[in-house]
């Protein structure tokens, strides 16, 4: 599937995660900001990964604003905005958060 414009959901309260999703060559790039990044970084890179590979995007420029969200929140928030960048608001990939 191929990212067509900007798509971004979230917001930067607290638990929450912010992402934006932007049209990208040569595989999946993310950059993230977050406080607990020595932490939970590889975790969060990781649910954001996954949740892009079974939507079946392999290209994106990823930009993330963590601010201590669960994974079910960032999987939720990354599919939210894949879909407004795609373009497929209407149809709901729910089988992608697991």
């Amino acid at each position: 599937m191929e990212i067509k414009t900007v798509g971004v959901a979230g917001t930067l309260e607290s638990s929450d995660i912010q992402i934006m999703v932007s049209p990208a060559t040569g595989g999946i790039q993310i950059e993230l900001d977050s406080e607990v990044a020595k932490a939970y970084g590889k975790q969060i890179k990781k649910v954001i990964t996954a949740t892009l590979t079974d939507f079946g995007i392999t290209s994106a420029k990823i930009k993330a604003t963590d601010k201590g969200a669960l994974d079910c929140v960032i999987a939720a928030r990354t599919l939210a905005a894949v879909q407004r960048a795609t373009g497929t608001t209407d149809q709901p990939k729910l089988e992608v958060l697991q």
